[in-house]
């Protein structure tokens, strides 16, 4: 007997074989009343298999374009169905849909919309061919390999990584240029990955005395690896220029956020969220042995998901070796509790980082070391609370003597209420003397624990939803970026290769830039 014979036994009764006229015809006329049951039996199967796939399927509905209701939020495969309508943050053309977070960084209460329970394989076996075409259940998979998981991603093509380059890539949209080179949203060819393109000209970089910046930038993204931090992809070079492949964050600076906000500031929540991502970043980078020195708004970056990345890596400075954290007691909380003891990293005396964002230490040219960073997290804090730097003046010479002389101090009249507990951080990282300034005796671990940051769950900050969450059009929609009128040309394409050897010649003062990352394709894939 077939399959599909042995699934209508179920529902139509075995008939005995004829033996009279008389018997023929009752046996003809209850085949046919079976006949009517079945069929019957099996049209009510169709209509009950229909409301499940409906039932199934209206659970699963996506977030598009064509939804009009503003308080519904996706995460993964679930709907989060605030209460309240969300904040529009406006950008140009585009919304920032942002969350309510109340209560000290608490969010509001939520609802996960639990999915009905999906058929079991068992189920859909017993469903003949024809309905399962009608209502659109697909037959179930061959049980040939028990590891496969529904849950696992697609396999992603084969790529040669030791081949990579220029023409691994198609240029999509200029959405970033400087001084030295420029930067494309990209994808990778045969697949539907994108990323930032960051081309670099090697003569300019020669010229502007930046080639030990650009290969610490290249170590240090290949060295780092954390949920903070923009992930490096591969780099390789062309006989002109220099190419780092990174993760695409289409939500764009944090300061484009900021300036299109009235006044320039966000309230003290929203403030508290990016600035514990940012925090978490420092201490990373730290525990690597890495200065970052260059903290400001338009080195944050906003990933589609919300959350942040720091990026721009050129002006950091790794100094010592990495270092190995102690457990201290807490200054702030009756409990005992413990954090990380950090000692400080060797100091320099290189005059860098942003105008306004300069710290006491680096304008005397007295050295700095990780608490350079403190400063620069206050100041981002000020900034982002307050809509201005603390110490900025009229002129350049200005804002330096205000750096190095004055104490901060805050409006009285602000766009949002300011807790007591943010001004109190922000003047403790403000203070001129490093080795008083917050930070200096434990390193970040005393900033974790100040007043301002006690709602905080640092474990799982990276698992809740962000206050902000860019509302995109496609994985390409670049208009969180400046909008270029010029296409992007395929001048790199064209650039001749290196040949082999050449890239590690002693000749060549950019060798060991190449690098391709270990990392699975789907991490850059980020849901």
């Amino acid at each position: 007997m077939s399959k599909r014979e042995s699934d209508a036994s179920d529902f139509v009764p075995i008939l005995s074989s004829p033996t009279s006229p008389h018997h023929q015809e009752e046996e003809e006329e209850n085949a046919n009343k079976s006949v009517a049951m079945y069929s019957t039996r099996r049209s009510s199967f169709e209509k009950k298999m229909t409301e499940v796939m409906i039932s199934q399927n209206m659970n699963n509905i996506r977030f598009s374009e064509e939804t009009n209701d503003e308080n519904q939020i996706i995460i993964g495969d679930q709907q989060v169905v605030n209460n309240s309508k969300p904040t529009e943050i406006v950008h140009n053309n585009s919304i920032y849909c942002t969350t309510n977070i109340i209560n000290d960084g608490k969010q509001e209460n939520t609802s996960s919309l639990s999915s009905s329970e999906p058929l079991t394989t068992t189920t859909i076996a017993n469903i003949p061919p024809e309905i399962r075409n009608r209502i659109g259940v697909l037959p179930p998979l061959a049980n040939k390999s028990p590891s496969i998981s529904p849950l696992q991603p697609p396999e992603r093509p084969k790529i040669d990584y030791s081949k990579l380059g220029a023409s691994s890539f198609e240029k999509l949209k200029l959405i970033g240029k400087g001084d030295v080179g420029k930067v494309y949203l990209c994808r990778l060819k045969s697949t539907e990955l994108y990323f930032a393109m960051k081309v670099l000209r090697k003569d300019e970089m020669i010229k502007r005395n930046k080639v030990k910046r650009v290969l610490t930038e290249r170590e240090i993204l290949a060295t780092v690896d954390h949920p903070f931090i923009t992930k490096i992809f591969c780099s390789f070079q062309t006989k002109e220029s220099l190419v780092f492949i990174l993760e695409w964050c289409a939500g764009g600076e944090f300061f484009r956020v900021l300036k299109k906000q009235p006044y320039r500031c966000l309230p003290e929540n929203i403030v508290r969220f990016y600035a514990a991502e940012v925090v978490l970043a420092l201490e990373y980078l730290h525990l690597k042995g890495f200065m970052y020195r260059d903290l400001k708004p338009e080195n944050i970056l906003l990933h589609h998901t919300g959350h942040i990345r720091l990026t721009d890596f050129d002006l950091s400075k790794q100094s010592v070796q990495p270092v190995t954290p102690t457990l201290v007691k807490s200054f702030f909380s009756s409990e005992k509790q413990s954090k990380v003891e950090l000692k400080q990293i060797q100091e320099s005396n290189s005059f860098i980082g942003t105008e306004e964002y300069l710290s006491p230490e680096v304008l005397s040219g007295s050295g700095h070391n990780c608490c350079v960073d403190y400063w620069t997290l206050g100041v981002l804090l000020y900034e982002m609370l307050f809509g201005s730097t603390p110490f900025k003046g009229n002129t350049q010479q200005e804002t330096f003597q205000n750096i190095l002389h004055n104490t901060v101090t805050f409006p009285t009249k602000t766009t949002y209420p300011i807790s007591k507990q943010a001004k109190e951080l922000i003047s403790q990282l403000l203070i001129r003397d490093k080795d008083k300034r917050l930070g200096s005796a434990h390193g970040i671990a005393d900033i974790k624990a100040h007043p301002f940051f006690k709602d905080i769950n640092w474990a799982l900050i990276r698992n809740e939803v962000p206050p902000i969450i860019p509302v995109l059009k496609s994985k390409t929609d670049t208009s969180y970026f400046t909008q270029y009128k010029e296409i992007p040309q395929d001048e790199i394409d064209e650039e001749e290769p290196m040949k082999e050897g050449e890239e590690e010649s002693s000749d060549n003062p950019f060798k060991n830039f190449r690098y391709q990352t270990k990392k699975d394709l789907n991490s850059f894939d980020e849901k």
